[in-house]
């Protein structure tokens, strides 16, 4: 483009100067040869007059044909002679301009144009001593006439020197911007070119310094916040003010289901947030957010609760976007409803053992009672008692782990011996049922609060002997490695169904409620478990088939200030 300008401007001046210069040099030349025609006239004039003054009227008839009209005219204005026309046809000549001039002055020079204007008589009058006037004329081309004549060459002249001009003028624009074009703007001061440039290439050099400096230090922002919206557990969207994505982490995008190959896809093409999730609280949601509206609410998505909080982002009155926040409140959710239910399920569980205790009590009281039958009734007094005790000692357990208020410490602890403890304090109810319990394995010692290891393997165990069937087997493995301690108890009951396995561990929950009186307990051994464990840092796993059996591993990560691993066989 540049180079085509210079073109152009070079072409246009060279043209404009051609047509200058031509008209300069026309206007100069036809001054000179007008001047040099009257200069004639004037000299062959006065040569004329001085030669009538000599020789007479004879040397104006002696005038070559070929030589310029002389007129000769007397005072009176009437024509004595004339070489071209015979005098007695030409009128008087004393109303004439140059004879009227001359008369006056003594010489007179006039031009007249033709009618045609192609041409120009210029006359020159010279008064003698006796009063006569000697008149010399001569014709020539006007201006007019001259430049019509020339326009042709002009044109050729012109295109010719367009040309010659044209080629250099190509060479010259693109030599003019060779220089520009191989400019190094990423390194500006180390050109050279035209000093014209230098200040412009010193600012371009600071301006890119610059803008290196802001665009490091945006992408410093963008990385810092990248990393840490990126390492919150909470999902952020940032839309702008039609609802389109301007920013996103992962855990947004995770929760909101969109699949890992598709979250380039939307963070690069600013996908409508819509196009995320369509439920009707979430689309209401934004739908406030966009209108200037601060709001809230609750999705629920894949069996998880997210609290959603839409703030606008407002500027000068107008809204611009909008900030979406998602906090898994899940665990929320579901403390509030194992809460409600453990709330019913204790009240249920008090109930019944109060229930019969006060039920024996007032028949007791009331007389109804054979003294004989009296210690059988303090026998289910005593009985109900006891399952009501065992009940809130159980839930004051659950408590205690829950709010990691119990006063242990940590202590080296044999699995191995711990497990052939527990089996010997569960022998008899084992032999009442025919259990055969045995416990095989290795001495395997971890660091660890005995009395909550104690009490998590003991109902572990328990469990195994209550819900077994008769003669069946309970066997307690114990297995250590460098890096981590294994407690598996495997039995031969009644096993466990994959929908109850989900809820097993909940508080008061019973696989075989059917049965669960004449079982026993209160309902809270796996519970206990499951709190303890998490106590203890210890990974609880379950495999179990229904009417085949269950197996429960308890899992301890060795560490490192353990002491060695003792081998014993059982």
């Amino acid at each position: 483009m540049m180079t085509k300008r210079i073109f152009r401007a070079v072409l246009g001046i060279s043209f404009v100067a051609c047509l200058a210069g031509m008209s300069i040099a026309f206007t100069v030349l036809y001054s000179y040869f007008d001047g040099q025609l009257s200069k004639e006239l004037k000299n062959e004039a006065e040569y004329l007059a001085v030669s009538l003054e000599n020789y007479g009227t004879q040397v104006l008839e002696d005038l070559p044909e070929s030589s310029e009209r002389v007129t000769l005219i007397d005072t009176n204005g009437t024509v004595l002679f004339d070489n071209f026309f015979d005098p007695k046809t030409l009128d008087n000549h004393a109303d004439r301009e140059e004879i009227r001039q001359a008369m006056l002055t003594g010489s007179s020079k006039t031009v007249r144009n033709s009618d045609t204007f192609q041409k120009q008589t210029v006359y020159y009058a010279l008064r003698l001593d006796d009063g006569k006037i000697l008149r010399v004329s001569s014709t020539q081309y006007t201006i007019v006439a001259v430049m019509s004549g020339m326009v042709q060459p002009f044109l050729w002249i012109t295109f010719s020197i367009l040309m010659v001009v044209g080629l250099f003028a190509a060479h010259i624009s693109h030599k003019i911007v060779e220089p520009l074009n191989q400019l190094d703007l990423e390194h500006p001061e180390n050109n050279e070119s035209y000093d014209e440039l230098a200040p412009l290439l010193t600012k371009i050099s600071w301006q890119q310094r610059t803008i290196r400096e802001q665009l490091l230090a945006a992408k410093q922002k963008q990385e810092e916040f990248q990393m840490i919206t990126d390492y919150m557990q909470e999902g952020l969207l940032l839309i702008d003010s039609g609802g389109e994505i301007l920013s996103t982490n992962h855990s947004a995008l995770k929760l909101l289901g969109v699949k890992p190959e598709l979250q380039i896809f939307v963070g690069a093409h600013r996908e409508n947030v819509l196009t995320l999730n369509r439920t009707e609280p979430f689309c209401r949601t934004v739908d406030a957010v966009l209108k200037g509206k601060r709001a809230e609410t609750v999705l629920e998505l894949d069996g998880s609760y997210y609290q959603m909080s839409a703030n606008p982002v407002v500027t000068d009155g107008k809204v611009e976007g909008g900030v979406l926040l998602f906090v898994d409140i899940t665990q929320q959710k579901q403390s509030e409803t194992l809460r409600r239910e453990f709330t019913a399920n204790v009240s249920h569980e008090l109930k019944t053992p109060l229930t019969s205790i006060s039920g024996f009590a007032e028949i007791i009281k009331d007389g109804f009672v054979r003294p004989e039958d009296i210690p059988q009734f303090a026998g289910k007094i005593f009985e109900e008692s006891q399952r009501l005790i065992a009940l809130v000692g159980d839930i004051i357990k659950i408590s205690q782990l829950d709010e990691d208020t119990l006063p242990y410490e940590k202590e080296a602890v044999d699995l191995y011996s711990l497990c052939q403890e527990i089996a010997k304090r569960l022998q008899s109810a084992a032999e009442s049922k025919g259990i055969d319990f045995q416990v095989a394995g290795q001495s395997t010692i971890v660091s660890t609060v005995r009395k909550i290891a104690d009490e998590v393997i003991y109902n572990l165990c328990d469990n195994a002997i209550k819900y077994n069937r008769p003669n069946g087997k309970v066997e307690v493995a114990v297995v250590g490695s460098s890096q981590k301690a294994l407690v598996q108890v495997r039995d031969t009951g009644i096993g466990i169904s994959a929908v109850d396995q989900r809820r097993v561990f909940e508080r008061f929950y019973r696989v075989d409620k059917s049965h669960s009186k004449q079982i026993g307990g209160t309902g809270l051994g796996l519970s206990i478990v499951k709190h303890g464990a998490a106590y203890l840092g210890v990974q609880i796993g379950l495999e179990s088939t229904e009417g085949l059996g269950s197996i429960f591993t308890l899992t301890w990560p060795r560490e490192n200030d353990a002491p060695a691993l003792e081998m014993k066989q059982d």
